[in-house]
């Protein structure tokens, strides 16, 4: 059963005697009720609403919706896809490609927004890392990684996508090694399960970033 609903059933069952008039029973009360079965109860949006209107939002040519607009809509969807069940439903909700179109994006902070977003997505989370390795997301992050002139602060979120996106995923550690070989920046495979090797990696990006 999905576990909204199973909240929502088991709300019911211990709630249903004072709905019934029984004199001796408490008050109905939502406390305890997990608050995505609440919004479905009361008719309000889910999260999955929330996070397609606010990407929405951000790839929206709207002239009416001004950067700021947009970053506070890409600030709610970095919230959301901190809990693991809503970066895993990127791809069902076919949200990934048009987060990593941002990553491409003319405004820097939109770049940096969409990096910082994807570092949150794949974060201890194998399926959004594969996902992300699928889609040629991590030739574009070593891309913002290590571009000249692109803002520190890209750079910087960009390198932590990098580092939440290998460590623990051979698959997207080597991809990455590959990318950085063809730059002349990183001639050996790095072992993804080892996190001290992982650390020297990311920290010298990381610096390179700073500079």
């Amino acid at each position: 059963m999905d576990p909204g609903l199973n909240s929502l059933l088991k709300w019911s069952v211990e709630n249903s005697a004072a709905s019934t008039g029984d004199p001796d029973s408490a008050t109905p009360t939502t406390r305890g009720l997990d608050p995505a079965a609440l919004a479905a109860l009361m008719g309000g949006p889910s999260d999955a609403d929330l996070m397609i209107s606010s990407m929405q939002a951000v790839v929206s040519t709207d002239s009416e919706i001004s950067l700021d607009d947009k970053l506070i809509a890409f600030d709610n969807f970095e919230q959301l896809i901190e809990n693991l069940d809503n970066a895993n439903n990127l791809g069902p909700l076919n949200l990934w490609t048009p987060l990593l179109g941002c990553l491409e994006d003319k405004e820097g902070e939109i770049r940096k927004m969409a990096a910082w977003c994807v570092g949150t997505a794949v974060q201890n989370n194998e399926k959004s890392q594969e996902s992300l390795l699928a889609l040629g997301g991590i030739r574009t992050l070593v891309t913002l990684a290590t571009r000249e002139g692109e803002d520190k602060l890209v750079r910087r979120k960009a390198v932590y996508a990098l580092s939440s996106a290998c460590r623990n995923y051979q698959p997207a550690m080597d991809q990455l090694t590959g990318e950085l070989a063809k730059l002349g920046r990183q001639q050996e495979k790095v072992d993804a399960a080892d996190m001290d090797a992982c650390d020297v990696l990311i920290e010298g990006l990381r610096e390179e970033a700073a500079q």
